[in-house]
C-alpha cells in the first residue's frame, strides 16, 4: 500500500476532500479530489457527491438524501463522505489528514498538528467564525473517529496575514475592546500561501519580492497585499464577510446601516446574518444569481450593474492597498471567478490605467498566465491557487 495525505475543507454548504500520494515530495496533483454540494439547505434537498481521480476521469456521482437542520445535514454528509473513503481507499494508507480552519485567532500562526487541548481551544474561537469554525471542527471530530490513531494537523486561513503590521490589524475602537481579539485577521490565507510559494515561478525576483496584490475571486472574493511574498494588508478584516463585493455577501458596509436596519426595520442578528451572508452580493444585486457566469451571459440590466458593481469595488480595493504598499508591480487573479472571468479582469484593468497597467486582450481571453503587454508597468498574471496542495504540505511534513 502507498501513504497518502487525505486534505479536508468543510465548509457551510459543501465539503472537498482530496488524497495525495506522499512522497519526498507532495505532487500538486492530487490522486482522488472530490466534493458534496448542496449541504444545510432547508428542509433538505438532493446534496451531490461527485469524486475524479488524477486524469479528471469521474469515478463516483451520487444523489444524497439530506434531511433535518443545517447540522444534522453536516453530521451525515460526513459520516457518508468516511463511509465512502473506507469503500475505496484500497492501495492507499492514509497517514496524515489536513484540515482547512478557517479561524487560529492570534493564537495560531502556522499549521499545528491537534490534540484534544487544541480542537478545545478551536472551540473558544467559534464566536469568531460562527457560520464557519463550527463546520471545520465537525469534519476534525468526523475524521477522528473514523481514522483512529491518524494524526490530524489544522492549517489556518488566519496564519497568513499574522505577517501585516500591527496597524494594519487594528480597528479604532476602545483598547479595552481589542484586547479581547476584535480586530483584523484577513481570511483566504492558504490561498494567498499558494500564490507567494509559486510566485518566483511566475515573475522575476525583484517583481515578486515586490509590491504586489494578490486578487482572490470567487464566490467568496478578497484581495491581499504582498511585499517580499508576505502579507502586509488584506481586504477582509475581522470576518469573511468584509472587504469585496461577492457572490452572497456585502462587501464592505456602513455600519450605521446596520444600525437603522435594526431600529427602523426591526431586523435581529439572525435576519441580519442571513442579509449579509446569504441574501447580498451578487445576488442581491442582480436578483438573478450569484453565478458570475450566469451575470455575464444575461442581457438583464440588473446583471450588468451587478458585474459593474463587483469590478468597481475591486478597483477602489486596488487603489488603496496600493497606497498601502507605496505602489505596485505586479497584479495576480485567482479563485474562480479571477482565473476563468475573462470580462472581469478586462473590465478592472481597464480602469487601472493611471497605474502604467496594460493589458494584452487576446492573452486575457485565452486566459494565459500572464495578460500583460510587455510594455505594462505593471505585471498581470493568472496564476490559479491549489490550497489543497498546501494543506497535504504541511500535513505531510509536520507527521513525518
Amino acid at each position: 500500500m502507498a501513504d497518502a495525505i487525505l486534505t479536508l475543507n468543510a465548509g457551510s454548504s459543501s465539503i472537498k476532500f482530496a488524497l495525495f500520494a506522499r512522497g519526498d515530495v507532495i505532487p500538486q496533483q492530487p490522486e482522488l479530489v472530490g466534493q458534496i454540494d448542496g449541504i444545510g439547505t432547508v428542509g433538505g434537498r438532493r446534496a451531490h457527491l461527485k469524486v475524479s481521480d488524477a486524469s479528471s476521469r469521474a469515478l463516483d456521482d451520487i444523489d444524497l438524501k439530506l434531511e433535518g437542520p443545517a447540522e444534522t445535514q453536516h453530521r451525515t454528509a460526513l459520516s457518508f463522505l468516511v463511509d465512502w473513503l473506507h469503500r475505496h481507499e484500497a492501495g492507499w494508507r492514509i497517514c496524515g489528514v489536513g484540515h482547512r480552519v478557517v479561524h487560529g485567532a492570534q493564537k495560531f500562526s502556522q499549521p499545528i498538528v491537534l490534540d484534544v487541548a487544541i480542537v478545545d481551544a478551536l472551540r473558544d474561537f467559534i464566536p469568531l467564525a460562527p457560520l464557519h469554525q463550527p463546520h471545520n471542527l465537525a469534519g476534525i471530530e468526523a475524521l477522528t473517529t473514523a481514522l483512529p490513531g491518524i494524526p490530524q494537523v489544522a492549517c489556518f486561513d488566519t496564519a497568513f496575514h499574522r505577517s501585516q503590521p500591527e496597524v494594519a490589524q487594528l480597528f479604532a475602537l476602545p483598547r479595552a475592546i481589542t484586547a479581547q481579539g476584535v480586530r483584523r485577521y484577513g481570511f483566504h490565507g492558504l490561498s494567498y500561501e499558494y500564490i507567494a510559494e509559486v510566485l518566483p515561478q511566475h515573475l522575476v525576483a525583484d517583481r515578486a519580492n515586490g509590491r504586489v496584490i494578490v486578487a482572490h475571486l470567487g464566490n467568496g472574493a478578497s484581495m491581499c497585499a504582498m511585499k517580499n511574498l508576505k502579507s502586509q494588508a488584506s481586504t477582509m478584516g475581522f470576518t469573511a464577510v468584509d472587504g469585496l463585493m461577492m457572490g452572497t455577501r456585502t462587501g464592505n458596509l456602513d455600519p450605521g446601516v446596520l444600525l437603522y436596519l435594526m431600529d427602523y426595520r426591526q431586523m435581529d442578528a439572525k435576519a441580519l446574518t442571513r442579509l449579509l451572508y446569504k441574501e447580498s452580493g451578487l445576488l442581491g444585486v442582480s436578483g438573478i444569481s450569484h453565478d458570475m457566469r450566469v451575470l455575464l451571459d444575461s442581457a438583464a440590466p440588473e446583471a450588468r450593474e451587478a458585474v459593474d458593481l463587483f469590478c468597481y469595488r475591486i478597483v477602489r480595493e486596488i487603489g488603496s492597498l496600493t497606497a498601502a504598499l507605496g505602489g505596485l508591480d505586479a497584479l495576480i487573479f485567482t479563485g474562480g471567478i479571477g482565473e476563468h472571468g475573462a470580462p472581469v479582469r478586462e473590465q478592472v484593468c481597464a480602469r487601472l490605467g493611471w497605474l502604467g497597467l496594460r493589458l494584452d486582450p487576446v492573452k486575457n481571453a485565452a486566459s494565459a498566465s500572464k495578460i500583460s503587454t510587455p510594455d505594462s508597468q505593471i505585471d498581470v498574471c493568472v496564476i490559479p491557487t491549489n490550497e489543497e496542495w498546501m494543506i497535504a504540505r504541511h500535513t505531510a511534513k509536520l507527521v513525518a
